[in-house]
């Protein structure tokens, strides 16, 4: 069902798309207030795409305000839960229907490989809505064991008004982690896709409302941080922001709350990512294949991307070698030639953020063993840099790219040491034939989600976060994403023979 095309018939769905380019409020595409534009341009190609409506706090307000009316008059959130998960999983299948045209828009916009688009990240975005769809109503509310004289319900509610403020590394699919959950519950949403990537966002609310859902449920407002992130996070009737990205972009979030009104925030920012190989691993080819997967898939942008291997001294070598043999596999280009597994990284500010790290590891003499090669500045090709130390910038910051770093240890406890040496803690992964030495260190390694003789981030059924700054305040994914979208109420009723005497006097 999402086996990819091939490049000619990739490249003719390419040419007859229509892209859209106004913002979607109150269920229509409205250009900005002011008129103003942005360009966006396919970063593989440098070839102008379209021209997107740049919207400004006008527009915010507007699309609010919408937003606000659509919770408050109930159109969405009073229906029962079946109607919501009857629109919910129509809207999941009008997405496959269209799935080939979003993954190209996808790769267009991005950058990203389209069969990766076409292979995972397009079924994982329908897979995830239908799961939040089809959890409507088999969530149940509680009561609470307070003796015999009172009754008391501790019910869910839709929070309100949520931002939902997208990365550009993964739009459709982060689209499905924030919207899933909270159209579930009730909420109405204001999508504020990256600028880089907007398509997609865009497309899916125009499905959104064929499917059914009411006008100004599902909005999406086009434009920059600072002119609709900023006025989203600070808005006064937004009551809450759900924000996958940059965790200096996340601070900013936490203050727009503190200054404004102290709406929830939840945050998935970023990760320095380690997989520790144990000298005890039973099959060096397995790992190869894993943490070649984990470092490079989407070209390493990608927050829980293996950006570290530490790996036991005694078995580095071989594994060098084996990790190097996989690495030939994963081919840099176009794409839109589903061939083509490393496609073009999203911008040129971007590309040149990355080649700043290879910078360093010239500068600071370590050893480029593959890789490195740049191409028509916006490709860099699978990277591997060995005899990183931990005073590295390459072991310390988030690269976000096609390059991983190596470290040797020698003992246990040296590796959890080097695994939890990071501000990040987002996600890990272990590989080891011991069971004691698995559940040793997936208890001691200060991460999220850790992973054992795999790479991988769980499924629908599994919460997404980090430790530390790599997230705040809830999880994607999972019925605990449910939780950040609604307030817990208590409702206690008096049932005491005293009330019911006073009544009936």
């Amino acid at each position: 069902m999402h086996e990819p095309l091939t490049a000619a018939e990739y490249k003719a769905i390419a040419a007859g798309l229509q892209l859209p380019t106004n913002a979607f409020i109150d269920g229509a595409f409205r250009p900005a207030n002011s008129g103003k534009t942005f360009t966006s341009t396919d970063p593989a190609t440098g070839e102008v795409l379209a021209e997107i409506s740049a919207c400004d706090s006008s527009d915010v307000d507007f699309a609010v305000q919408k937003a606000k009316e659509a919770f408050e008059d109930g159109r969405w959130r009073l229906r029962s839960p079946g109607e919501r998960k009857e629109l919910l999983l129509r809207l999941a299948k009008l997405l496959e229907r269209n799935r080939h045209e979003l993954a190209v828009m996808e790769s267009l916009d991005s950058g990203k490989p389209v069969r990766e688009c076409q292979t995972v990240d397009v079924p994982d975005t329908i897979h995830t809505l239908r799961w939040h769809a089809e959890l409507i109503d088999k969530l149940y509310d509680n009561t609470a064991p307070v003796g015999a004289n009172a009754l008391t319900m501790i019910v869910r509610e839709p929070i309100g008004v949520v931002g939902c403020v997208l990365p550009w590394n993964f739009p459709l699919l982060m689209l499905a982690w924030k919207i899933g959950p909270a159209l579930a519950a009730g909420c109405s949403v204001i999508v504020k896709p990256a600028q880089e990537t907007t398509f997609t966002a865009l497309r899916v609310a125009e499905l959104a409302l064929e499917a059914g859902i009411p006008a100004g449920v599902f909005n999406v407002v086009t434009g920059s941080g600072r002119e609709v992130g900023e006025p989203i996070g600070l808005h006064m009737d937004v009551d809450m922001v759900a924000f996958t990205g940059s965790t200096p972009t996340g601070r900013r979030f936490l203050r727009y709350a503190a200054d404004s009104n102290l709406k929830k925030v939840v945050l998935e920012c970023g990760g320095k990512n380690p997989a520790v190989v144990l000298d005890d691993a039973e099959d060096l080819d397995l790992v190869a294949e894993q943490v070649v997967n984990g470092a490079f898939w989407n070209m390493g942008e990608n927050c829980s991307a293996t950006s570290r291997l530490i790996v036991h001294a005694k078995v580095k070598d071989e594994l060098m070698k084996r990790i190097g043999a996989y690495m030939r596999e994963w081919k840099t280009g176009d794409p839109l030639d589903p061939e083509n597994r490393i496609g073009a990284l999203v911008s040129k500010s971007h590309f040149e953020k990355v080649k700043s790290f290879l910078d360093d590891a010239k500068t600071e003499k370590l050893s480029v063993t593959q890789g490195g090669e740049t191409y028509n500045g916006i490709f860099i090709e699978p990277t591997l840099v060995e005899d990183v130390t931990p005073a590295s910038r390459l072991f310390q910051e988030e690269i976000f790219g096609p390059i991983l770093s190596v470290t040797t240890f020698n003992t246990l406890a040296e590796a959890t040491a080097l695994a939890n040496d990071t501000n990040y803690g987002l996600t890990a992964s272990v590989y080891t034939g011991s069971l004691r030495n698995a559940i040793r260190l997936t208890r001691d390694i200060r991460a999220g989600l850790i992973t054992v003789n795999c790479f991988g981030e769980g499924d629908a059924t599994t919460p997404f976060g980090g430790y530390k700054e790599s997230g705040f305040g809830g999880r994607d994914k999972s019925v605990f994403a449910h939780d950040n979208y609604c307030e817990l109420k208590t409702i206690w009723i008096d049932i005491s023979e005293r009330s019911v005497d006073e009544t009936i006097r």
